[in-house]
């Protein structure tokens, strides 16, 4: 009988690795253009621990696709030679679409590669009904990139509060919106012809703050946000914790001792039913400090010096900072961002809040790093988080 030839001690590296390899460089390489840009490309070979060859040929890609140029003024170096010419992020040809649905309006924006918005409206809610709020987004999206030619959408991200399936594209539980398996990602695509991309609100944040804000140093991110829905998110290592079908942060029933206020589940004193804007306005109404529902109503009565939305605004800074406690004894993140309207816009809030949370962490609190432009960031930012992991893929050529 014939032998059979054994094993390889050793088989070629699979071209998935090959691939995942590439993509993981052309991400650092692009991320490292963003944060210190103008750079020499020898500082990014530095930075990043790739070899000058190899960063030179990315830069030369991402040149040829649009995402980079070389900056107007070459930097000289130390020594003799030829003055090193840095590059820097071409943020004057591309934007990236953001939708972001809360419970009363649609939020519809177009943000530059900065994640800076560029444009935006807000749509409010005749009816709930998904296919009507997503068209109207659609339409909103085409006159907005109407007003600013010579700029080439790469794509739409898609946020919301509930349950959002990255992976599938869909919105699978919305209560507040009565939103129930509503496929997104499809029908967006099929009005606007983008390629679009859906992620939870806070988990967009989350890569917000890590790519634009104070926190993208950080080893660990935990962003809480506080509206209507309440959620988290938590990030580490550079990676947004998903779970399975995406249902990391959903925090809305945990019990808060002495909640007094029922939820839809049942339950009394769940944490979205004591900390949401809903019931921030109704208590608001009932101390007679407002007489509608915009919880922007609570903090122009506290700028004006109602005390009565003073103390409410303070009370709620407070069990947010509580919440926040819980979360850092639980996951530890070295750095906590908040999003919620009072800690936003008043420094007596963030003083409630970081009281709430302690002293011995009160440091790693910070609110969000865009206040006036909080939703439309969520949405734009889950394209160009998608951007930033797979900028070959996801540029220009590739749509």
């Amino acid at each position: 009988m014939p032998r059979t030839a054994a094993p390889p001690l050793t088989s070629p590296v699979p071209r998935a690795a090959d691939s995942n390899r590439r993509r993981t460089n052309a991400s650092v390489v692009l991320r490292s253009v963003l944060e210190h840009g103008p750079v020499a490309r020898s500082t990014i070979s530095r930075l990043t621990g790739l070899s000058p060859a190899s960063v030179t040929d990315y830069c030369a890609r991402f040149t040829e696709l649009g995402l980079i140029r070389e900056a107007v003024v070459p930097r000289r170096s130390q020594g003799v030679g030829r003055p090193h010419v840095p590059v820097d992020l071409d943020d004057s040809r591309f934007v990236v679409g953001g939708v972001h649905v809360a419970v009363p309006y649609t939020t519809v924006a177009l943000l530059d590669l900065r994640g800076r918005v560029l444009a935006e409206r807000q749509l409010g809610h005749d009816s709930a009904d998904p296919s009507l709020v997503l068209a109207r987004a659609a339409d909103a999206l085409a006159a907005l990139l109407d007003g600013l030619p010579g700029h080439r959408p790469l794509g739409v991200g898609f946020a919301a509060g509930g349950w959002v399936d990255r992976e599938s594209g869909t919105v699978v539980e919305h209560p507040m919106l009565g939103w129930r398996d509503v496929a997104v990602r499809e029908m967006l695509s099929a009005r606007t012809g983008l390629p679009v991309h859906v992620d939870g609100h806070a988990r967009a944040l989350v890569n917000a703050e890590r790519l634009f804000g104070p926190a993208r140093g950080s080893g660990s991110v935990l962003h809480l946000f506080v509206g209507n829905v309440v959620d988290a998110a938590f990030a580490t290592n550079d990676e947004v914790h998903h779970g399975p079908r995406s249902q990391a942060g959903a925090i809305a029933h945990l019990p808060v001792p002495g909640g007094t206020e029922p939820c839809d589940c049942g339950r009394v004193g769940c944490l979205q039913a004591e900390l949401s804007e809903r019931t921030l306005c109704r208590r608001a109404r009932e101390a007679g400090v407002v007489e509608g529902t915009n919880p922007l109503d609570v903090v122009a009565a506290a700028a004006g010096g109602d005390q009565g939305a003073v103390r409410l605004l303070m009370q709620r800074a407070g069990a947010v900072g509580r919440t926040a406690r819980l979360l850092l004894d639980v996951l530890n993140p070295e750095t906590v961002v908040v999003t919620e309207i009072g800690v936003t816009h008043r420094e007596d809030c963030l003083a409630a809040l970081r009281e709430g949370v302690g002293a011995e962490r009160a440091a790693s609190v910070v609110p969000t790093s865009f206040p006036d432009s909080v939703l439309a960031v969520a949405g734009g930012s889950v394209a160009l988080d998608v951007l930033y992991r797979d900028p070959l893929a996801a540029s220009p050529e590739a749509i």
